[in-house]
């Protein structure tokens, strides 16, 4: 909700402000496990208005194990895709479009700086600390991207953003990406070169991540809208 609130307040401006907490609340409330996407976007009348759509989200896709890792291909983006979450995302699901199922477009900028995988933050493992690149307003700072910093944290793991490139990940003890509604998604390969099997790290902040979305206790109240969200 902050992240959205930055969004509108950035692009329409403070006046154009719209709080659809409790609207969205109570449609997540209804999902065991799923995905839930607020649109925002100008009307006729120039005010803004919201369409929430929810959706039940298969319970293999969460967590993937490495049986299910995914592969990753790199697709140059001058700039990449910014730090807003927008609507039109043609150019990148046509490139999705074009790969296996178990694979996805890893975006690059000029220069050679990964920057984000096409639905999820990238993680990579070197010297036993964990790194990700920074959110500099070339990528969209996800959800689970502050969640894994945090539960890293509190496991007293190292991390650290900074500047990756291909050569890097390839190099790196393992990488895995990171999103919103996959969690934690171990990565097998970048352009074709295999990388490490073992993913401790990664199955490590994802266990801790499983329990702030997934509490083991949750019933009703708080910790009923902590499994929601």
């Amino acid at each position: 909700m902050e992240r959205l609130a930055d969004s509108i307040a950035t692009l329409y401006g403070a006046a154009a402000a719209i709080d659809p907490r409790e609207e969205i609340l109570e449609r997540a409330l209804d999902l065991p496990l799923g995905r839930l996407r607020a649109t925002l976007a100008p009307g006729a009348d120039d005010r803004l208005g919201v369409e929430i759509r929810t959706a039940e989200v298969d319970p293999a896709l969460v967590f993937p194990g490495p049986e299910h890792a995914v592969a990753g291909h790199t697709v140059l983006l001058a700039g990449g895709l910014g730090p807003h979450k927008w609507v039109d995302r043609e150019l990148i699901d046509e490139t999705e479009a074009r790969l296996p199922p178990d694979a996805l477009p890893l975006i690059v900028d000029h220069g050679g700086d990964v920057l984000e995988a096409s639905r999820a933050n990238v993680f990579a493992v070197r010297n036993g600390v964990l790194e990700t690149p920074p959110a500099d307003g070339r990528i969209l700072p996800g959800i689970a991207r502050r969640l894994i910093a945090e539960a890293a944290a509190e496991a007293g793991l190292p991390t650290l953003e900074s500047e990756l490139s291909v050569g890097d990940l390839i190099a790196a003890e393992e990488v895995f990406f990171a999103g919103s509604v996959r969690g934690v998604e171990p990565v097998r390969a970048i352009d074709g070169v295999d990388l490490p099997c073992p993913h401790a790290m990664g199955a490590r902040v994802g266990a801790e991540l499983r329990k702030a979305w997934i509490p083991a206790n949750a019933t009703a109240g708080s910790d009923r809208e902590r499994q929601a969200l």
